[in-house]
């Protein structure tokens, strides 16, 4: 029986080579995220009618119906153009995740430590505040994708230091950019008053106003990082990747940020198993 074993386990294994084992260790992660990305945007029922549509045109070739079968082929290729169409945005996010990798741009420098503890430390600072007066704001982190194309539109230029009190006159209830987005680059108040693009997410709580959708539509387009706080309920949320977390505490958005500021961007991106693993479980219970 050993033997047996020995050789089932040989017969298996022989001839593998170590390239063999990256080829399929690349099949395995486009799956998943194939996978991750029908779940996310809900193209199950999409994709059964594609997988029917193909079944179809088999069977009518099959049996040899030329017509339907040319029908089906003519439907089948107007629907890879339609799907194109379709997630156009999730596939826009994906490519500028591919090109965010760090394989191509490298690392991203740490900021200074003692700088980095100053800007977080003026950030926790300004949301408890508008938490517990319940002033509503939005704050845009931007990271690699630029933001220019929001800033030039819409925003107004201050290139400022972070503070409690910048942060606070510009959210000020009755300011002139308080209803707007502020944008933080580089550790700087950049830009205030900012128009965000709102989600297109169809599954959002109905009880969360534009400020909310604003903040979780930016993360759509780019890889921005935001924090809301809730002008009716002084809730804190936070959103990236196209998710919105609420309900948060202080210590979970210091940790966040300063996470943010020190960490290189590589350390984020799946650079062991358990990071892989710790992300499938957040994906299978979105």
């Amino acid at each position: 029986m050993k033997d047996y074993f020995y050789d089932a386990f040989y017969n298996a294994f022989y001839g593998i080579s170590v390239m063999d084992v990256i080829d399929i260790i690349i099949v395995a992660v486009i799956v998943y995220n194939v996978l991750v990305f029908i779940r996310k945007t809900g193209a199950q029922q999409l994709l059964q009618g594609i997988a029917l549509l193909v079944a179809a045109m088999i069977i009518s070739d099959l049996l040899n119906l030329h017509t339907v079968n040319w029908l089906l082929k003519s439907i089948v290729a107007l629907g890879a153009v339609a799907i194109l169409i379709i997630f156009q945005p999730e596939l826009r996010r994906g490519l500028e995740s591919v090109g965010r990798s760090q394989l191509i741009n490298g690392t991203v420098g740490k900021k200074d430590k003692e700088e980095a503890k100053r800007i977080v430390s003026e950030i926790i600072t300004a949301i408890e505040g508008f938490s517990r007066d319940r002033t509503g704001a939005l704050i845009v982190f931007e990271r690699q994708v630029s933001l220019n194309d929001i800033v030039e539109k819409s925003g107004t230029v201050i290139d400022a230091e972070i503070s409690d009190q910048i942060l606070g006159n510009i959210f000020y209830e009755g300011a002139p950019l308080h209803d707007g987005a502020v944008i933080i680059r580089d550790g700087r108040v950049h830009a205030a008053g900012c128009v965000l693009p709102l989600t297109t997410q169809k599954n959002i709580a109905k009880e969360l106003g534009t400020r909310h959708r604003a903040g979780l539509g930016i993360t759509e387009h780019s890889d921005a990082l935001t924090l809301v706080v809730s002008e009716e309920t002084g809730i804190i949320s936070m959103a990236q990747d196209g998710r919105l977390d609420r309900f948060l505490d202080l210590k979970t958005v210091e940790k966040t940020l300063l996470a943010l500021y020190l960490k290189q961007e590589s350390n984020q991106n799946f650079n062991t198993w358990r990071d892989v693993m710790d992300r499938f479980r957040r994906d299978i219970n979105a």
